[in-house]
């Protein structure tokens, strides 16, 4: 074939700057450069060292025009010309880096190869890594993604009230699709994540905001794992647009929504971020003072700090409950904790608390809702049993919400425990069945049931050797550190009361405080070693 047919065959099937496609005749045994093109050689010729073959189901041609080939970076698209004399091997190239051009002519047939410039490849595909790696999302914000956590964090959640006019919504929908991608749900990952976009959107009444940079920032990773970079710089020129536009004057501050989110991520998900997400509030309520619930949050993540501080709550600390309780009436969750911790000073709370509990019962039914802390402070500050007749009458009211169900095992726990008398087989057998219950229905966050369910069979006339069974089982599991703190600790306890096996005990304390992961468990056990060695009673523990 002549070269000036050549050459307008190449030119015919260039589609743009640095996108061309080649071609060669057949058995011509040729080797040539089109002007301005990369190599190319007979359908006959050898591979280069280094080649690539095309993805699978590339397709094959038949008379007339082949399918539209799309160059995944330029977007380029075209239908090329079949000529009976030429098999076309060659496919679109990125850019201008004609030199590092590699094909594979591995079959004669009409069979069209997408063969991407693998150099190019790699430097778009790291520009938008940096790009997404710079963005403020849940997918660089250093979070556990242990599959326990997430698979404990995905049932927590579904406990969470998602009705429309929640004002944190949009936060828990994104934090949830986090999690689904995470466990491998993709798309239930997205689902949540429009879902966060929409709720954003209906609660701020406006499409576009600087609320909808996170999620933005995580449809763009998602994509981007998806395998569709495309969609991802969508995505991301969303997130360069709003950042543009609600830019805050400070380069080295992020936007109050973007501080208000990671701290509420925190408070919800990272209990070992705590300080940082008050800091974080604070930050976001210095910036836009008038957001209430985020006073209320701010101050949840001060409480939540100190939950296990020696000096307890400061007295600015609780300052800051009563202003931010007087802020947000409407939040009966706060409000509970607000009155348990009265009541921790010595005032007298018992009518308040049952006042407080004809509204939280009014309320939809969810973690939100305050049952759980309702509860706490009945069995603290009013009685045990007036506690479990409390969840008894909820549980009557709503007998398919697991949630009340986890609640009302606390009662049980408490009285079963905490009791100096013996209870009656009716109460343990109740106790029991609540237990079994909330174990299927939480089957990835029951750790603590489990342990829960083999004590109070241990304290019940037939339960010993089911109680053994249980904790054997559990031994036996696949735990995480957290959980293995959590078990060896309560099973050195249970050994040491139940088992009058005091060598045993000693030793599953040790390798509580042996795993290097700080709890309130491994705190515990490293307590009894010291209160032993200090007492000098064991040789073990010297």
């Amino acid at each position: 074939m002549p070269d000036d047919v050549l050459r307008r065959v190449g030119s015919r099937l260039e589609t743009a700057p640095g996108c061309v496609i080649f071609c060669s005749p057949i058995g011509s045994g040729r080797t040539g450069v089109f002007p301005g093109s990369p190599l190319w050689w007979p359908s006959t010729a050898a591979a280069p060292t280094g080649g690539h073959d095309p993805p699978a189901g590339t397709p094959y041609c038949g008379k007339g025009f082949s399918p539209p080939l799309t160059c995944p970076y330029s977007g380029a698209s075209v239908a090329i010309p079949i000529y009976s004399q030429f098999i076309i091997f060659v496919t679109l190239l990125f850019c201008s880096c004609y030199p590092c051009c590699r094909v594979r002519p591995s079959c004669t047939l009409v069979n069209l190869r997408a063969i991407l410039c693998q150099p190019c490849a790699d430097q778009s595909q790291t520009t938008l890594v940096s790009k997404l790696e710079a963005l403020q999302c849940h997918f660089t914000w250093d979070l556990d993604t242990s599959r326990s956590k997430l698979f404990r964090c995905r049932e927590r959640f579904e406990d969470f009230f998602t009705e429309d006019g929640h004002s944190w919504l949009g936060h828990i929908y994104n934090l949830r699709g986090f999690i689904e991608y995470k466990l491998g749900f993709t798309e239930e990952a997205q689902s949540f994540f429009n879902k966060a976009t929409e709720a954003f959107r209906q609660m701020r009444n406006a499409d576009e905001g600087p609320w909808l940079v996170v999620n933005y920032g995580n449809l763009a990773w998602l994509h981007h794992h998806l395998g569709d970079p495309a969609e991802s710089e969508a995505y991301l020129t969303k997130v360069d647009a709003l950042m543009n536009e609600y830019q805050y004057p400070s380069q080295d501050e992020l936007h109050p929504e973007i501080y208000a989110e990671k701290a509420w991520t925190f408070i919800r998900f990272s209990t070992d971020k705590m300080l940082l997400a008050a800091d974080y509030f604070q930050r976001a309520i210095r910036m836009q003072p008038d957001m209430v619930e985020w006073h209320t949050y701010h101050v949840k993540g001060l409480m939540f700090a100190s939950k296990h501080s020696s000096t307890g709550l400061g007295a600015d600390i609780l300052e800051k409950m009563r202003i931010a309780k007087e802020q947000d009436p409407e939040n009966l969750y706060f409000a509970v904790h607000y009155l348990e911790h009265c009541a921790k000073k010595g005032e007298i709370i018992k009518d308040e608390a049952c006042k407080l509990a004809r509204e939280v019962l009014r309320n939809p039914i969810s973690s939100y809702s305050g049952i759980k802390p309702l509860l706490r402070v009945y069995r603290n500050y009013v009685s045990v049993d007036e506690a479990i007749d409390l969840s008894e009458e909820v549980l009557k009211n709503h007998p398919d919400e697991r949630y009340l169900m986890r609640c009302a095992t606390l009662c049980y726990k408490w009285k079963i425990f905490f009791s100096d008398s013996p209870q009656k087989q009716s109460m343990v057998d109740r106790a029991i069945s609540l237990h079994e219950e909330v174990i299927s229905l939480y089957p990835h966050s029951s750790l603590g049931k489990k342990i829960d369910l083999a004590n109070i069979y241990s304290k019940s006339t037939n339960g010993k050797v089911k109680a053994k069974q249980i904790y054997q089982e559990l031994l036996k599991s696949d735990l995480d550190q957290a959980g293995k703190q959590m078990l060896y600790n309560n099973y050195a306890k249970y050994l040491n009361f139940q088992g009058q096996d005091r060598t045993s005990s000693l030793r599953y304390h040790m390798k509580a405080a042996e795993i290097p992961q700080q709890s309130i468990f491994r705190e515990k056990s490293i307590k009894v070693l010291k209160n032993i060695r200090d007492k000098g009673k064991d040789r073990m523990c010297r």
